[in-house]
């Protein structure tokens, strides 16, 4: 598995998924994930995506199998989260990539593409909202008085159920998939949780949004409280060549309950734009 080794910074870790045919020089399609979660996240994605790109899934730093040995009080932020995706391309040797997140990761892409324009072959953002406003910061709260409290309090795994109830899934849901969600996240480092926790809300991807040139794909769920109607028209107005696409569901994490779905659209848009044919 390849990890990542710089001066002064944490071990990154990524998967590589190829199943490409190797006479063919296919493009890479980064997935990245969202806070708290890691690259496992996105397993029922690859057999989608992987016989026709090469797919990179990283570990954001203090994150699966990432390492934590930073400051957290420094380590973190968008800088060096774009700085990681730096990295990380570097490394696999992708000139270009198609960039797909989900949540905190799809900020990250946001900000990813604006900024690294000739990096960018599509950029696809998976129930991304352009930055976290105040009721869901207080809904995070569960009662307690901050964010931060109520992760100590409750920990990790009792943290991520508590979300899972509240506006990652709706009733529909398979129990089993949320408890397997609950339990991963739930091996999350608390303070590497509650130093995200503190970054994210400052991060306003509005700015650049004017600056994205890639074709940008927007998968959102038909109702949910974090990507809501007005976070949906400042991705609209900001973003030039915005596709939003709306799918059936109550809850916010896409990527795992409609995960076939959202590869095939995520390959769909990929392939349109490199013009490649898929099989069947």
């Amino acid at each position: 598995m390849p990890i990542i080794e710089r001066p002064g910074h944490p071990e990154i870790f990524y998967q590589l998924d190829d199943f490409t045919d190797p006479w063919l020089d296919r493009p890479y399609i980064l997935l990245q994930h969202g806070y708290g979660r890691s690259s496992k996240f996105w397993y029922r994605w690859v057999p989608i995506l992987a016989r026709h790109y090469r797919v990179i899934r990283p570990d954001l730093r203090g994150l699966g199998q990432s390492s934590r040995a930073f400051d957290l009080s420094t380590g973190l932020s968008a800088d060096i989260y774009l700085q990681d995706v730096d990295a990380i391309l570097e490394h696999a040797g992708a000139q270009t990539i198609h960039l797909v997140g989900e949540s905190l990761g799809g900020i990250i892409g946001l900000i990813y593409s604006a900024t690294r324009p000739d990096k960018i072959r599509t950029l696809s953002a998976i129930s991304t909202p352009a930055f976290l406003n105040g009721d869901l910061v207080k809904r995070s709260r569960f009662g307690y008085t901050s964010w931060e409290e109520a992760l100590r309090q409750m920990g990790p795994l009792g943290y991520a159920k508590a979300k899972n109830g509240a506006d990652r899934f709706g009733s529909e849901v398979d129990p089993d998939l949320a408890e397997w969600f609950a339990a991963e996240q739930g091996k999350s480092d608390v303070e590497v949780l509650i130093a995200m926790q503190k970054l994210a809300p400052t991060i306003d991807t509005r700015p650049y949004l004017p600056s994205i040139t890639a074709p940008t794909l927007a998968l959102v769920p038909t109702s949910e409280a974090i990507v809501t109607l007005e976070q949906r028209k400042i991705l609209r107005n900001g973003i030039r060549q915005l596709n939003l696409t709306e799918i059936e569901s109550r809850g916010h994490n896409l990527h795992c309950t409609q995960a076939d779905r959202c590869a095939r659209e995520v390959l769909a848009f990929a392939t349109r734009h490199d013009g490649i044919t898929l099989e069947g």
